[in-house]
């Protein structure tokens, strides 16, 4: 999420993500295309609603119903729009749709905040955002998702966390997704890997995956151009075969997501048949 980073990138976020490009961006070769027959199931394609947040304020109901004429069965939240999480689980039990995962803050009510996770139906949880200027307030943030994780993992809910691009800009020679991934406790804490966050910092996302082993379970699949913008997922340059064949084994949910898209049903409909068609 927050869009207004993919409008402001440095020339030196600029170069790193053309650094990382090198390592993502190759095109799959005759023989790999040859080869290729693993796909993503169906049931394991989901879509982050921050996308469509302009459709849903004024009609949930109609915009959860459009998903799921595209193919959807699942989603993650983020927000209910106005509505209490008893009023948005009934529009989407109509539209025959799981709100499987779910993005949270945890600074506020726990105990409210889990509630409605359950009675949304949510199977996974993730802390969208954070930014701190020093290792130390990193550190102690990790500690509080630690804190948040245990209360989660008692209603069986595991809480993770989803990057930007700010966690592989280092502070003083420590990289914030270094500490994170340190001090969070990886039995309680999983990782949504945001792939075009990542790439823009900077960051493989194949040697993210196979560093923090098996605490990777969920990816972000926004798209990237050439020039560093975000486009959706299948008409930009990242190589989402090569990192979906790395991680295929441990990935349970492949989520859709433009965070400023032109017509967000469009880019809900592009994603998912890209991700229902690509093979690795």
């Amino acid at each position: 999420m927050c869009g207004d980073e993919a409008q402001s990138l440095s020339r030196r976020t600029l170069l790193g993500v053309a650094t990382a490009a090198l390592a993502t961006v190759a095109l799959p070769s005759v023989a790999d295309a040859a080869t290729a027959r693993r796909r993503i199931p169906l049931d394991r394609i989901s879509i982050q609603l921050y996308s469509l947040r302009s459709l849903l304020q004024n009609d949930p109901e109609g915009t959860l119903s459009a998903l799921a004429d595209i193919g959807y069965r699942k989603v993650e939240l983020a927000g209910t729009y106005g509505r209490s999480a008893t009023e948005f689980r009934a529009i989407l039990d109509r539209c025959h749709l799981q709100a499987s995962s779910t993005h949270v803050g945890i600074d506020g009510d726990l105990n409210q905040i889990i509630a409605d996770a359950k009675i949304l139906g949510n199977s996974l949880a993730n802390v969208p955002y954070a930014k701190f200027d020093t290792i130390a307030e990193w550190e102690a943030f990790a500690g509080r998702v630690n804190t948040a994780a245990a209360a989660f993992r008692k209603a069986g809910i595991p809480l993770g966390y989803h990057n930007h691009a700010h966690e592989f800009a280092p502070i003083g020679g420590v990289l914030p997704y270094d500490v994170l991934t340190a001090k969070t406790d990886k039995r309680l804490v999983h990782l949504e890997i945001d792939l075009f966050w990542a790439v823009t910092g900077g960051a493989d996302p194949v040697e993210l995956f196979r560093r923090n082993f098996p605490r990777v379970t969920q990816y972000h699949v926004k798209d990237m151009t050439a020039d560093g913008q975000m486009t959706d997922p299948g008409t930009g340059v990242i190589n989402f075969p090569r990192i979906f064949a790395a991680s295929c084994h441990n990935i349970g949910e492949y989520i859709v997501e433009h965070d400023q898209p032109t017509d967000p049903l469009n880019t809900a409909k592009v994603g998912f048949e890209y991700l229902r068609t690509v093979r690795f």
